[in-house]
This record gives C-alpha cells, sequence and structure tokens, in this order.
C-alpha cells in the first residue's frame, strides 16, 4: 500500500512516500480502515521531531497521523458493532497517512457529511470539548481563548458558545470578522494582551484555555488574579510544553474510549446539520504530506489541511 514513513527524528526531509508498505491486519477487538481522508494536525509534525515521546511514543519506522475518515474494510475477530462498509471517522492505531489503517475509538459518519469535513473533526473536536471540561467553564461565565482562530481554537468556541459561555478570544487582527461570526469577541495578540482581554470583559475572566502558546501562560495567571491567588486549576494549555513550570496542566492525552466516542459521534451529527463547522485550508495528496506539514509549522495556515490517499 502507499504510505508515508519516517524512520528517525527530524524536519520535513524525513517523511517519505512509499508503495509496497505491508497492510495491517486487525486482530481481535479491532477493525481496518481504507482510508479516504487524513486530518493533518501540529502533534504530527512535534511527533516527527521526537517533542510528545511523554504522551506518543514511537516505534520506528513510523507512519504518522492520528485522525482519520474512511470505510471499514476488514473485521478482527470478535467485532460486532461494526461492519465492513460501513462509514466512520476516528483515530488511528497504526498512522492514518496510508492508504489503510487500523482504527482505534471510531464512531459513524453521518451521510451528509463529507470525508474531508470529517476527518478535521477527532482531533480538534475531543481536544476542545476535553480542556473545556478540565478547566470547568459553564453556562454564564467568561472563558479567555488564546488561538481562538486555530482549527482547536474556533471549535472550543463554537462548543463554548452554544453552552451559553461569553468567548474572548486572541487571534491576528485578519480572522477576528471570523471570530465574531463564530460569537466570540476578538482580541489582538502581542504586548497587552492582559489588558485588550480586560477591556473586552470587565467583569473578569473565569476560565482561560491556551490553544496557541507562545509565552502566554503568564498572562493567563494574572488575568484570573495572579500569581498565588489564581485558581490555576481553572487554567490548561495544548500548546505550552513548559507548563509545569508554571504549576499549569498541559492536556496532550484523550479521554477514556466510550465518553470520546459518544462525544465524537454528536459532534458529527451537529457537523452534518452546519452547526459546528471546521475551516478547511486546503487538500493534498498524501504524497505531498512533507509539504503539507511544512506549512503546518509555519503557522500561517488558516484552517484544516486535508490529505487524501
Amino acid at each position: 500500500m502507499e504510505a508515508i514513513v519516517y524512520e528517525e527524528f527530524g524536519g520535513p526531509e524525513v517523511l517519505r512516500h512509499a508503495t509496497g508498505v505491508a497492510v495491517p491486519e486487525p486482530g481481535p477487538g479491532e477493525v481496518r480502515v481504507k482510508v479516504a481522508a487524513v486530518g493533518l494536525n501540529p502533534v504530527d509534525w512535534k511527533r516527527r521531531y521526537g517533542w510528545v515521546e511523554e504522551f506518543y511514543p514511537t516505534t520506528f519506522p513510523a507512519v504518522p497521523g492520528l485522525e482519520f475518515a474512511g470505510t471499514v474494510d476488514a473485521l478482527g475477530e470478535g467485532v460486532t458493532d461494526l461492519a465492513v462498509g460501513d462509514e466512520v471517522l476516528g483515530w488511528t492505531k497504526t498512522g492514518a497517512y496510508a492508504e489503510y489503517a487500523i482504527a482505534g475509538t471510531v464512531a459513524p459518519k453521518p451521510a451528509g457529511l463529507s470525508w474531508e469535513a470529517a476527518a478535521s473533526l477527532p482531533v480538534a473536536g475531543e481536544t476542545a470539548q476535553r480542556v473545556l471540561d478540565l478547566i470547568g467553564v459553564r453556562e454564564g461565565e467568561t472563558l479567555f481563548l488564546h488561538g481562538a482562530a486555530g482549527v482547536v481554537g474556533s471549535v472550543a468556541v463554537q462548543l463554548a458558545v452554544a453552552a451559553g459561555i461569553t468567548v474572548v478570544g486572541s487571534a491576528s487582527e485578519s480572522n477576528h470578522a471570523y471570530l465574531r461570526e463564530l460569537g466570540a469577541i476578538p482580541v489582538a495578540y502581542g504586548d497587552g494582551l492582559a489588558d485588550r482581554v480586560r477591556a473586552a470583559a470587565p467583569d473578569g475572566v473565569d476560565a482561560v484555555f491556551d490553544a496557541a502558546g507562545h509565552g502566554v501562560l503568564p498572562v493567563a495567571i494574572e488575568l484570573l488574579g495572579g500569581e498565588g491567588t489564581a485558581d490555576k486549576n481553572r487554567i490548561a494549555t495544548i500548546a505550552a510544553t513548559d507548563a509545569a513550570e508554571f504549576g499549569i496542566t498541559f492536556s496532550g492525552v484523550t479521554g477514556a474510549p466510550d465518553a470520546v466516542r459518544r462525544g465524537l459521534t454528536a459532534q458529527a451529527r451537529l457537523a452534518a446539520e452546519g452547526t459546528l463547522t471546521v475551516r478547511l485550508a486546503d487538500t493534498l495528496p498524501l504524497k505531498e504530506a512533507a509539504r503539507a506539514q511544512e506549512s503546518s509549522e509555519s503557522g500561517h495556515v488558516r484552517g484544516k489541511l486535508v490529505l487524501i490517499p
């Protein structure tokens, strides 16, 4: 089969487009899927560099990619809740940058949802909901979301607004109109960020979700009252790898499979109805995975990159 593989940590140049890669076989309780679309995530190139081994240990040769949409192709022993031909979306155990993969946690793909949209949802949807739950933000409260126009951030904005939460979201000025469309109050990045958030939320901020990093954790602590006063349980990051130095949670591991499956099923239904959207930046053939990861790493992509095997 066709797949992207890498055999050492490094830059985009370590990714190799290969043919003749062995097709994985499903074991007991597993299913194999024929991949129709792959969602590219920043964690893909962070894994390629070896930066997140604590959460995603690598065995070489490795196939990148966490999330996919595709069709069940083969069933392992004991699988009774899925059938060959079922259209699903979710996570893989063997890497998604391939024609075939062994599925991990999956949910049914609604008929009205495109392959590209389906493949864009699992990581962003699960991450957004996990962090919102972790920091305990609830109806009537105000959330500061740093990096609100990114893929995870934009999904989190939509979920929070739908739950009755006021969202102040940081983004570059070119994305402010987009955030307003999603229901957030936009503020610009850069020096003076804390003052701009306070101006947008004069009654204060109850929780902080950092989806972008770039040294914002001291600002988050300041917004919640300052060092020694802030409730750091109400701050979480998915981007700042130095979070422990500030006593803040870095959330990088998915939740329990049953809960994740239920959440993804509900979010896929919302996406098919058009009430939850992920902005698509570009769709590229699988063989251009190195270029796609390089674009993601540049930080200038507006929306989701999707690969098609």
